[in-house]
């Protein structure tokens, strides 16, 4: 016998949904849409770079991993970053809440960071990673998104100018530029090596 799937017609209700496993889900539809494991040097990445944020002195509150925020989209409710810099206010926002996600009434993060995964242009995963996220993140008003691409060597900071984000790429010994975050001293290989 086949199980039907849950079908979601509020976010709250997705919010509210446990199926007794660890598995992470996407809201893609009003359907669930099992997500991949992360590989190492995704989460390596992700690791690195907070413990750069905290050198910065940036606080651990305002640090999120695992947290979501809600998006405008055809398909997708939500988007779940790598890593989170929440601005005070969204930080503020987000503590205590029964599930860790910026909805539309919340302020917005400072900046969202996604270690792309693999795929060629034309893939899902190419247009879900470099078309539909920094749509719907400008959309958000969030003032910088970094795509961190370990399989492609790059790492782009994006700035929101005009409603559209601007693209600026940095390989191999550039150091990294971040409008919201000037004093960062890192290359882009130590972050796509993870410090390695």
């Amino acid at each position: 016998m086949t199980q039907a799937k849950p079908r979601f017609r509020t976010i709250e209700e997705y919010l509210d949904y446990d199926d007794g496993t660890d598995t992470r889900y996407e809201l893609v539809n009003g359907e669930l849409v099992e997500k991949g494991a992360e590989s190492t040097l995704n989460t390596q990445i992700a690791v690195f770079l907070i413990a750069a944020f905290l050198q910065l002195g940036i606080s651990y509150s305002r640090l999120g991993i695992k947290q979501q925020i809600s998006v405008s989209s055809s398909e997708v409710t939500a988007r779940e970053p790598d890593l989170m810099v929440h601005s005070e206010e969204s930080a503020i926002a987000i503590s205590g809440q029964k599930q860790a996600l910026l909805t539309f009434e919340m302020p917005i993060p400072s900046l969202v960071i996604e270690v792309v995964s693999p795929g060629k242009p034309g893939s899902d995963n190419y247009n879900r990673n470099y078309v539909e996220k920094p749509k719907e993140y400008a959309a958000r008003g969030i003032p910088e998104f970094w795509q961190i691409d370990p399989d492609r060597t790059v790492l782009a900071v994006l700035t929101l100018k005009d409603e559209a984000y601007q693209s600026r790429k940095f390989r191999g010994d550039n150091q990294v530029v971040s409008v919201m975050f000037p004093d960062l001293q890192l290359m882009a290989d130590q972050i796509l090596r993870a410090g390695g």
